[in-house]
């Protein structure tokens, strides 16, 4: 049985710059066409589309195997007439060889896209797609780019958040110095791609469900939680007066340490009291109280301490706060920090006491569930 060499050429160039009626057939016929394509048009990658459906021919024919190579060439320049074309000459070839099976030789992308038309005819082997060597990089970087462009999801990913910004840049110019303006533009790219990066959309996309899923369930975390936002801009407030207040030229760390100091209470207030709203969902659910949610409480309050003790030692430090006074003696900052960390330490053992005694979970079982969903994540 014979195997069919195929050279597909589906824009036609070898059939117009040869004139010579298709397809084409056979070892001296094909070399022949090789010479007119090249003389025509040598930088035509078509000649090294023929040049290597010759070369595979000959492999053939050194390994005992009966072959033949042909050349199918597009005789329309409509993608249908030229796709009609091809296939009625590959019928022609089928008619003429009755062949086993097609090895498709391609030069192109677009001459790939005949493949399930001599398919249809001809069992395929194998397809060889030859690329000019000086040319290979530029082909692959044109291949992905169109891979690329072709993927709906990377284009609004990528190119989305590029293109605003170079519509942003012309109006930042204008308004600002050249500085201002491209550090506007890096900060919009960046927090663009954290957006995508970091799965920030889907969040967001499912936000309003869930939203909606707690609101029609009545559970009070949806109140906590507001509660919660309340509070941690109420620190938030308290902590910028509180950094305002100091003695202008102060050092830019000492009011972000002052900052801290203020709203670190109100910030874990705001904690625990989201904290203390999923603990009562939990009981209203009547499912029992997991460990992780009984501890949490414990846990934001015992890192408020730990925190405001090391704000509180760098600000006694500076003299920026008189130091503190329990039972009529006054504390140095070192005694200071270490009544705050031990605070703190209490505070998380006492929290993990109640955990132990209260919730439903022993720890093997929250390990368990964290490696179940570690797992699926995977």
């Amino acid at each position: 049985m014979t195997t069919l060499v195929i050279c597909v050429d589906r824009s036609g160039a070898i059939g117009r710059a040869t004139n010579v009626p298709m397809p084409v057939a056979g070892w001296e016929a094909v070399r022949s066409l090789v010479t007119d394509a090249g003389l025509d048009d040598p930088e035509d990658a078509s000649v090294n589309c023929l040049l290597e459906s010759l070369r595979v021919a000959r492999d053939l024919r050194d390994e005992r195997e009966e072959s033949v190579v042909a050349v199918v060439s597009a005789e329309s320049d409509t993608a249908v007439g030229a796709d009609r074309s091809i296939a009625s000459q590959l019928d022609d070839l089928v008619e003429r060889y009755d062949p086993r099976a097609a090895i498709v030789v391609v030069d192109s992308a677009e001459d790939e896209r005949v493949l399930p038309v001599v398919e249809s005819r001809i069992p395929v082997d194998s397809v060889d797609r030859v690329v000019v060597r000086q040319a290979r990089d530029i082909e692959s970087t044109y291949y992905l780019l169109k891979q690329f462009l072709a993927d709906e999801q990377l284009r609004s990913t990528v190119l989305v958040p590029f293109g605003v910004a170079l519509l942003l840049v012309p109006a930042l110019f204008y308004w600002f110095s050249a500085g201002e303006a491209v550090a506007g533009v890096a900060g919009l790219l960046g927090a663009a791609l954290l957006y995508k990066g970091l799965a920030v959309d889907r969040l967001v996309a499912g936000l309003p469900e869930r939203v909606r899923e707690a609101l029609y369930a009545g559970q009070v975390s949806v109140v906590t939680y507001v509660v919660a936002g309340g509070l941690a801009l109420v620190g938030g407030f308290f902590g910028f007066l509180a950094a305002s207040n100091l003695t202008p030229g102060s050092a830019r760390l000492v009011e972000v340490v002052e900052f801290t100091y203020a709203a670190v209470p109100w910030f874990a207030v705001a904690g625990v009291t989201a904290a203390v709203g999923r603990l009562l969902d939990e009981l209203i659910r009547d499912e029992g109280i997991r460990t992780p949610y009984l501890n949490l409480p414990f846990v934001i309050a015992a890192v408020a301490l730990v925190v405001r003790g090391f704000a509180g030692y760098f600000l006694a430090q500076e003299a920026i706060h008189e130091p503190l006074s329990a039972y009529g003696m006054t504390l140095t900052p070192v005694q200071q920090l270490a009544a705050f960390i031990v605070g703190g330490i209490v505070v998380s053992l006492v929290g993990v006491k109640v955990a132990s005694d209260v919730g439903t979970e022993t720890l093997e079982d929250v390990i368990d569930a964290e490696r179940d969903a570690d797992g699926r994540r995977e």
